[in-house]
């Protein structure tokens, strides 16, 4: 069959790039047989592949990501106020869990476990900053400036947060509340090359207008 004398799609991707970081999402809805792939990663740094060679992984970075205690994470930031004693607590809550799922073998080989917080209103606004920066870089190309106004940013970043789902809705957001009106107003002949667009709240929808 088609591909039949080439290596696996990991072992093949570090042994070309050696020092490469590899990302495992979601870690916990993998098939046992990854597990057991991943402790001959783990233990001796290697593996060894369908044609039979052994692909180096010691100048490899494994990072795994898991949802397993987000529910546990969300029930003690819900107040948005942690304090030292009970982020240890819901750290050796998590923890637990991981121990529930993973077996000890996996667990013992893993170098570190780092626990995720919750996203604050500042790390929100970052986030918004960066969306808003590619924006503004993709319309340079079209010899127009954009300017978003403090209530406009406050307003992307409290409708792109979910207390479950973190900032991951905030790019749909900014797509149905800037990007799809913004377009539509280009494609109107409402702004030209050369303008400079300033974006404002208006109560819960963005206001667009030309400045002067």
């Amino acid at each position: 069959y088609v591909g039949y004398e080439e290596g696996g799609q990991l072992s093949e991707a570090v042994r070309r790039r050696p020092y490469s970081v590899v990302l495992f999402d979601e870690i916990e809805k993998a098939h046992h047989d990854v597990f057991n792939l991943l402790l001959q990663v783990l233990d001796d740094g290697r593996l060894t592949d369908g044609q039979g060679r052994t692909v180096d992984f010691k100048n490899t970075l494994v990072i795994m990501t898991s949802n397993i205690g987000s529910p546990i994470i969300q029930e003690y930031f819900e107040n948005r106020k942690l304090s030292p004693k009970s982020q240890a607590e819901m750290e050796d809550r998590v923890k637990t869990e991981l121990k529930r799922h993973f077996r000890p073998e996996f667990l013992n080989r893993v170098d570190d476990i780092i626990i995720f917080h919750s996203l604050d209103e500042q790390q929100l606004a970052q986030i918004v900053e960066i969306q808003l920066k590619r924006l503004e870089k993709r319309l340079a190309q079209q010899h127009l400036t954009l300017a978003v106004d403090k209530s406009a940013r406050e307003l992307l970043a409290r409708d792109g947060f979910d207390p479950q789902f973190g900032a991951r809705p905030l790019k749909r957001v900014i797509q149905e509340k800037l990007l799809d009106p913004l377009s539509i107003k280009l494609l109107e002949g409402e702004f030209k090359p050369g303008d400079s667009i300033g974006v404002a709240a208006r109560e819960d929808a963005l206001e667009f207008r030309k400045k002067g």
